[in-house]
């Protein structure tokens, strides 16, 4: 019981980022600047993101859900923390800011973060950790995404 609702928990908030994030890029993906970057021919349909993000957060939060059951501590939550703050700020560097070299950097260490709860936070999760591997995908993806936006423009 105690998982399922800390899942809940973690839906709402990991849910509530993607919310800010998507308010704070002030129509990013549509807008001018965006659109006339040179972008990746690997860049998926703008549809591909919305249906990503919502099977990351689901499997993500069931993860933490789990994590935060079996191995509660402030190291954990400081790292859900930083994850947090790396994500939602990147959609407000990237694309309300166009500062697309710190926008690359935020989203490494993002990716470093999730390898980080991969790796080394995860030994009590059973397959549970294997949840993160959307999320992982996904982020190392948007990295080469960003990575040529950086290069090509």
């Amino acid at each position: 019981m105690k998982q399922a609702k800390l899942t809940i928990l973690f839906l709402i908030i990991n849910f509530g980022g993607l919310a800010i994030g998507s308010w704070l890029m002030n129509n990013g993906p549509l807008s001018d600047w965006y659109t006339n970057l040179n972008q990746a021919p690997w860049t998926p349909p703008g549809i591909v993101f919305g249906i990503a993000w919502t099977l990351i957060m689901i499997c993500f939060s069931i993860y933490l859900g789990k994590l935060f059951t079996i191995n509660y501590n402030s190291k954990i939550l400081s790292f859900f923390i930083i994850q947090f703050i790396l994500n939602v700020s990147w959609n407000y560097i990237f694309f309300n800011q166009h500062l697309v070299l710190i926008g690359l950097i935020t989203i490494v260490l993002l990716t470093a973060t999730l390898f980080y709860f991969f790796f080394k936070l995860s030994q009590n999760t059973q397959f549970y950790k294997y949840l993160l591997l959307p999320y992982m995908i996904w982020l190392c993806i948007a990295t080469s995404l960003n990575l040529y936006i950086l290069i090509y423009n």
